[in-house]
C-alpha cells in the first residue's frame, strides 16, 4: 500500500539531452512520490533509459543553465555538485538494477551485496545485519556464500537488487531488470519489488518491456520521441 503521498522524491524539470545534432531527450519533466513503484516504458530509441541515467546522476543533461534544467532527489539539487560530492550522494542515496546483474565473478553474492557499503564507510555490524535480512527478504538466504557462476539468472538478479538495497538508499532505478529472466523468475521478481515498497518504503523507478510489470505499477509513464506523453 502506498504511504506519505505528499513526499516528492525526485522533482525534474526540463531535461533536454543532445548527442550530436540528435537530440534524445526534449525537455521532460518528471515528478516521483515517495514510495511509489513507477515503470516507464516506451519504444527503443524512445529516451528510457538516457533519462534513468540522467536521473540516476549517470549522466548529465544538455546545457541545464540554458534550459533552466533542475533535478532534485529528496528536496536536494545535484547537478552542480562535484564529481567527488556527486558519487558520495549516489552512493548514499541510489541504488541501480540493470538488465544484467553486473555482479563480479571472483567475489561471493555476499561479498557482491556489501561492496556499496565499503564506499559508504557504514559499520560492519550494521551493514552484515542487513544483507542477511536482505537475502532472507529475497529467498537467497542459502546463496550467501556461492559466487555469480554457481547461481541462476534468478538468483543473480536477486543479488544485484540486494547490493541495491544495502545503502539503504532513498530510490532505485531499474533499467530492463527482468530483461535476462523467463516469465517464471521475471513475475517473481516483479512480486518482490512490490514486497520490498511495503517493507522498507521503498521507491521504484522501473524502465521496462514487461507489458505485465508494467502495468501493475502504481503509475505507468510512456516515453515517446523523447517526450513523456502520458
Amino acid at each position: 500500500m502506498l504511504k506519505a503521498k505528499s513526499k516528492i522524491m525526485i522533482r525534474a524539470k526540463n531535461i533536454h539531452k543532445f548527442y550530436g545534432t540528435l537530440e534524445v531527450l526534449k525537455g521532460v519533466d518528471i515528478t516521483i512520490k515517495a514510495g511509489e513503484v513507477v515503470s516507464i516504458v516506451g519504444e527503443s530509441g524512445a529516451g528510457k533509459s538516457t533519462l534513468l541515467q540522467i536521473l540516476g546522476t549517470l549522466d548529465n543533461p544538455s546545457d541545464p543553465d540554458k534550459y533552466g534544467t533542475d533535478i532534485a532527489l529528496d528536496g536536494n539539487s545535484f547537478l552542480k555538485m562535484k564529481d567527488r560530492e556527486l558519487s558520495k550522494f549516489r552512493n548514499k542515496n541510489i541504488g541501480f538494477v540493470f538488465q544484467n546483474h553486473q555482479l563480479l565473478p571472483e567475489f561471493t553474492a555476499l561479498e557482491n551485496v556489501l561492496l556499496p557499503s565499503r564506499i559508504g564507510g557504514i559499520s560492519e555490524k550494521e551493514v552484515l545485519e542487513k544483507a542477511h535480512s536482505l537475502f532472507e527478504d529475497l529467498n537467497i538466504a542459502s546463496r550467501l556464500h556461492h559466487k555469480p557462476s554457481q547461481l541462476s539468472g534468478g538468483e543473480s538478479q536477486r543479488v544485484a537488487v540486494a547490493r541495491a538495497l544495502i545503502n539503504s538508499p532513498k530510490i532505485i532505478y531499474a533499467d530492463e531488470p527482468t530483461g535476462n529472466l523467463d516469465s517464471k523468475n521475471a513475475d517473481a521478481l516483479h512480486q518482490l519489488f512490490f514486497d520490498l515498497r511495503d517493507k522498507y518504503h521503498q521507491t521504484f523507478v522501473i524502465v521496462t518491456h514487461n507489458s505485465v510489470l508494467a502495468e501493475s505499477t502504481d503509475r505507468k509513464l510512456v516515453m515517446k520521441d523523447g517526450q513523456i506523453v502520458i
